[in-house]
C-alpha cells in the first residue's frame, strides 16, 4: 500500500519535473561512451567516491545529484542504492520505504514499474543550492546515462535482485565499470561468481571480529567505516584484498586519518567539500584529486 504524506500547501510549492534521460538505448551502449567505457583500471591511486550521489551536497540516489556529481568533477566513482519493485524492476533507492525520501508512504517494493513513475523525491531543505522534485531513476536509466562514462557502485539492498542486475550491467559492457556492494560475503561471493566486480562493506563493530583476508579471493574492494579502530582498520588493510575504502567520511580529518592507517579511497557524502582541503600527513600536504 502506497500512501500521500500530506502537508499543508505543500503540493502548491512543489514543481514536479520530467527528467529527460539521454544516452543509451536498449542492446546499445551509451553515446557517450566513444572508443569504449571508462573502467576501474582508470581509477587514480586514491579514488574518491560521492557516496549517494554526495548527499550532503545533492538530493541522494537521484538522477540531478548523480548528474551535478560527475559534472564537478570532485569524485571519481558515483554510488547509489537499488531496490526492486514488486514486478522485478530495479529501481535507485536507499530505504525500504518511501517514508523518508519522497512524498509518499509504504513500501518501494509494493510498487511496480507504472506506478514507480508517479513518485517524487522531496529534496532536504538543508541542501545547498536550488533542487526541484522529480522522479527517482531506475537502475537501467542510471547506467544508460553514466555508464561509461564515470565509474559506478552500486549496492544491491535487495539481493534476491542480484541476476536482474547482472544482467543489466552485463548487456551494457560494463562489468569493469560498476562495482556492486554488499553487507553480506556470501552474496558479495555469488557477485564475483557472476562476473562482476565485488565490494564488501563493514561496519565498525563487525570489523571488531571479522577476519577480511578469508575473502580476498572473491572482494575486489574491502568497504571499511572510518569509525572502526586504528587496529582493525590497518587489519583490512594487510589483508591482500586489492582495494580498501573508507565510509562514509565527512571531513577532512577523517579522510586524512583513513589514508595514513593505509586506505586507499575515499567514500563520502562530501566530495566538494573533501577537494577544498589539502590532504595532511606526516610531513606531506598534497591537493585533494579534482578532475
Amino acid at each position: 500500500m502506497v500512501t500521500l504524506i500530506a502537508s499543508t500547501g505543500l503540493a502548491a510549492v512543489v514543481s514536479v519535473v520530467s527528467l529527460t534521460l539521454t544516452g543509451g538505448h536498449a542492446g546499445g551502449p551509451p553515446l557517450e561512451w566513444g572508443a569504449g567505457p571508462l573502467t576501474v583500471d582508470s581509477l587514480p591511486r586514491v579514488p574518491y567516491v560521492a557516496h549517494r550521489g554526495g548527499a550532503r551536497e545533492v538530493p541522494e540516489n537521484s538522477m540531478s545529484g548523480l548528474m551535478a556529481a560527475f559534472r564537478r568533477g570532485t569524485a571519481q566513482v558515483l554510488d547509489f542504492d537499488t531496490r526492486v519493485l514488486r514486478d522485478g524492476t530495479p529501481v535507485v533507492f536507499h530505504d525500504a520505504t518511501l517514508n523518508r525520501t519522497t512524498f509518499l508512504g509504504g513500501e518501494v517494493r509494493g510498487l511496480d514499474a507504472g506506478e514507480w513513475r508517479n513518485v517524487r523525491l522531496r529534496p532536504r531543505d538543508r541542501l545547498p543550492g536550488s533542487w526541484r522534485a522529480e522522479r527517482p531513476p531506475t537502475v537501467a536509466e542510471v547506467l544508460d546515462r553514466l555508464g561509461g562514462r564515470i565509474v559506478l557502485m552500486l549496492e544491491a539492498k535487495d539481493p534476491h535482485g542480484l541476476d536482474r542486475l547482472a544482467s543489466l550491467i552485463r548487456a551494457r559492457g560494463l562489468t569493469r565499470s560498476v562495482f556492486v556492494n554488499t553487507n553480506d560475503p556470501e552474496v558479495a561471493r555469488r557477485v564475483h561468481d557472476l562476473g562482476l566486480l565485488s565490494q564488501l562493506w563493514r561496519s565498525a563493530r563487525q570489523l571488531r571480529t571479522d577476519r577480511p583476508g578469508l575473502w580476498r579471493s572473491y572482494v575486489d574492494v574491502l568497504d571499511v567505516d572510518i569509525g572502526a579502530r586504528d587496529a582493525d582498520l590497518t587489519r583490512a588493510v594487510r589483508s591482500g584484498i586489492p582495494r580498501v575504502w573508507a565510509h562514509t567520511v565527512v571531513t577532512p580529518a577523517q579522510r586524512d586519518r583513513a589514508l595514513s592507517l593505509g586506505c586507499d579511497g575515499i567514500i563520502t557524502d562530501a566530495p566538494g567539500r573533501l577537494a577544498r582541503h589539502p590532504v595532511r600527513g606526516p610531513g606531506t600536504v598534497t591537493a585533494a584529486p579534482g578532475r
